[in-house]
């Protein structure tokens, strides 16, 4: 993401600075070729006309029986809770497109607290900007309601109210964004506050061949991402970023043939990436530290119970040449717990933590994991290819693995029986890391749209939950290694 003063920027062009696809990759000593891309406004507005086409502690290790063709979850396809959600009162109202309001804008614009914006199938060549708080945005059919934005307008849908809920469509084909939560976006860029946004959802939302990101939470708190899907981005398809607690759960969700599946810069505190599936991107999963955005170093995140499975294809677009094969890789984090995926068939390196923008690990905790046929299962290494490294707190253990760096890593930076990262500041043998190559770059635009997603249950009524900032329990023990 471009950003001045540590927020979006609406410029023209620029680097991407948060793209870990290319930002790891320079750590550990790559040449990259970066590709210009704009952050900001490049062929279109944020606005459109629109033509309607018709989840701490580490109990023994459990394995369960789930296949990697769905979903892994505790339950696959379950809507969001309504607990809580009754139906409307009369003072509410469902605002139906195209019936009611000609446009998802225009409904939009009409929608007070409370309201329901319920969209009918099409192809709505709109870009749409949500700034009533506590709405909810629900697509009749996930596969029928689609935003298109032709490659030209810029964020399909930007959400800059709290306690939105964006449900059951499909968002495409968007210059930069496919949903896009945050107030930083139309603030002053000269300035150095804005608000945070507080309270976000995003349900059953498929977003693809997008410019830059699919689903992305900027400068917000208390959220909740599930149920998703995202392809086809040169960038991340799914991303948090720059949040302090970040009071967030992303769960049940599947991202492949993206730069990165899910990145999270300088996303620190609460947040719990679970029971999803990250498979065939160029690299699985990162949290990282990087200096393009404000709140660095990252940490205090849990990354739990997830299958993240060969990440080096060949057809996912790339933000630059090099840097793939990676599972899940933490990049100057700390204080993280990795804890329960199944992690296999990543060329490079299955989880690896090492330094990044000049932000050392520390006190990581890779536990309990299973790992199968990577480059390296289990490394701990320096960017620069040193051959000695202090462990900073970082520990292994209890993970199913064959190969690591340095050899025989649980032994020698083990971590504590119970939880809790290591102990020790102790040398390890670390050594240069055999990275392999990565195909050439493909254009996200020629990347095939997405196959049908299981939709929302009941969308059309009109029962409505608009989001809340306070975060889902997550309780770890029951989150169980995805079986092989």
């Amino acid at each position: 993401m471009i950003l001045r003063n540590g927020q979006p920027r609406r410029a023209r062009s620029g680097l991407t600075g948060a793209a870990l696809a290319a930002a790891l990759a320079a750590a550990l000593g790559v040449s990259l070729t970066l590709t210009l891309t704009a952050c900001g406004s490049s062929k279109g507005s944020t606005t459109g006309s629109a033509a309607t086409d018709s989840t701490a502690g580490s109990p023994s290790l459990t394995i369960i029986d789930a296949t990697t063709s769905a979903p892994q979850s505790t339950a696959d396809t379950v809507p969001p809770s309504t607990e809580g959600a009754v139906p409307a009162p009369s003072t509410d109202r469902t605002i139906r497109v195209p019936a009611d309001a000609s446009t998802i804008q225009a409904a939009v614009d009409q929608a007070k607290p409370g309201d329901l914006v319920l969209v009918g199938a099409g192809t709505y060549k709109e870009a749409v900007h949500v700034r009533t708080p506590s709405i909810v945005v629900r697509g009749i059919d996930r596969n029928t309601v689609i935003i298109d934005g032709s490659d030209e307008l810029e964020n399909g849908i930007l959400v800059s109210a709290n306690n939105v809920a964006i449900e059951n469509l499909t968002i495409r084909h968007f210059v930069v964004n496919g949903l896009l939560f945050t107030k930083a976006y139309d603030d002053d860029p000269d300035s150095n506050e804005h608000a945070i946004l507080r309270g976000y959802r995003a349900s059953y939302v498929t977003a693809s061949n997008n410019g830059l990101y699919g689903i992305y939470a900027f400068f917000a708190q208390g959220g909740v991402i599930e149920h998703s899907y995202a392809s086809g981005h040169p960038d991340s398809g799914m991303y948090v970023g720059q949040c302090k607690p970040c009071d967030a759960v992303l769960r049940d969700n599947v991202a492949e043939l993206n730069a990165v599946g899910y990145e999270g810069t300088n996303a620190s505190g609460n947040l719990f990436v679970i029971n999803s599936v990250w498979r065939r991107n160029r690299i699985g999963l990162t949290p990282n530290s990087q200096n393009a955005e404000k709140l660095a170093p990252q940490g205090d995140i849990v990354v739990a119970g997830n299958v993240v499975e060969d990440n080096q294809d060949p057809a996912a677009p790339s933000a630059a040449q090099g840097g793939s094969g990676f599972g899940i890789a933490v990049g100057g984090g700390q204080r993280n717990l990795v804890l329960r995926n199944l992690v296999r068939r990543n060329d490079s390196g299955g989880i690896v933590v090492t330094d990044l923008a000049k932000y050392q690990p520390e006190s990581n905790e890779i536990r309990e994991n299973l790992l199968e046929e990577n480059g390296i299962d289990l490394a701990l290494y320096s960017s620069d290819g040193a051959a000695s490294i202090p462990s900073r707190k970082n520990c292994f253990s209890g993970n199913g693995f064959v190969t690591s760096l340095p050899a025989m890593i649980e032994t020698v930076a083990p971590c504590p029986l119970d939880s809790g990262p290591g102990v020790a500041d102790t040398p390890v043998a670390a050594g240069p890391f055999p990275l392999k190559a990565a195909a050439p770059n493909v254009d996200y635009r020629q990347v095939p749209l997405p196959p049908a997603q299981p939709g929302m249950p009941d969308a059309s009524s009109t029962l409505r939950m608009p989001a809340v900032a306070t975060v889902p329990v997550v309780d770890l023990n029951a989150i169980t290694v995805p079986k092989p």
